[in-house]
């Protein structure tokens, strides 16, 4: 991955956020956290 896509992607991630903030207060990036602690759970199970 080149510096370049690494920062597009990162600003695409942050800017996600921002937006979920302004529209509904963090509600979607929190389920997000909760559904991927859920998955790491769900991978350390198989591990």
């Amino acid at each position: 991955m080149t510096n370049s896509i690494a920062i597009g992607l990162g600003t695409l991630i942050l800017a996600g956020i921002a937006v979920d903030l302004a529209v509904s207060g963090g509600d979607g990036a929190l389920f997000l956290a909760a559904k991927g602690l859920d998955l790491l759970d769900w991978v350390a199970f198989w591990r």
